[in-house]
């Protein structure tokens, strides 16, 4: 498995067996798509634009697609104008599971957490300002899910036109009281290096 980062919450997961993006709505944020007619997509929020792919989902339910085994967990959205709610994705493939928290409400239930499972990777958003998780309901989120190592995305960023201003990784990652492990431009979860403690991961957009 090998994870990208191309900015808010979007990143790419790719696997022996196929490639995962998980919500590209980069355009909307003056980037440049990365979904490819092949991948597989996952959109945390339906509010997120479709696009031509293998498959898509954004909803909850157990997804089994390309040998790549998907379970969308029902979520409160941090903000649900339309009642619309959200999921959080693990995705099990080449040995690894990883979680997407997206842009939720940062307590979760004990169903909730029974239904993610124990997870090797966590991706939560950080930036805050009232749009998504900030570093304080990211750290919530992390002592629930208990991951061994954490990649935090969607935080201020020059080139990123965000709908509402997000905060620095900097001042989330202070009041988180997490430091960075390693900054890297992909990261390839190896299950064998991982210990009980979670370490941080920082990912260079591409």
């Amino acid at each position: 498995m090998e994870i990208q980062y191309y900015g808010g919450n979007c990143l790419r997961l790719g696997s022996k067996k196929a490639q995962i993006v998980v919500d590209d709505n980069l355009d909307q944020l003056g980037l440049k798509s990365i979904t490819k007619p092949t991948d597989i997509v996952l959109n945390t929020s339906p509010q997120i634009t479709a696009k031509t792919c293998l498959f898509q989902a954004d909803t909850p339910g157990e997804y089994e697609i390309a040998g790549i085994s998907i379970h969308g967990v029902a979520a409160q959205a941090h903000i649900d104008k339309e009642g619309t709610g959200a999921t959080i994705f693990t995705i099990e493939a080449d040995d690894i599971k990883i979680a997407v928290a997206g842009h939720i409400y940062p307590d979760l239930s004990e169903d909730q957490l029974e239904a993610i499972g124990p997870v090797d990777v966590l991706i939560v958003p950080v930036g805050g300002n009232g749009y998504t998780l900030d570093g304080a309901g990211a750290l919530r989120v992390i002592k629930k899910i208990e991951p061994k190592v954490v990649i935090p995305t969607h935080y201020a960023d020059k080139g990123i036109k965000y709908e509402v201003p997000q905060r620095s990784l900097e001042e989330a990652l202070k009041e988180m009281g997490m430091e960075p492990a390693e900054k890297v431009e992909k990261y390839k979860p190896n299950i064998l290096e991982m210990t009980d403690t979670t370490h941080l991961v920082v990912l260079e957009r591409q």
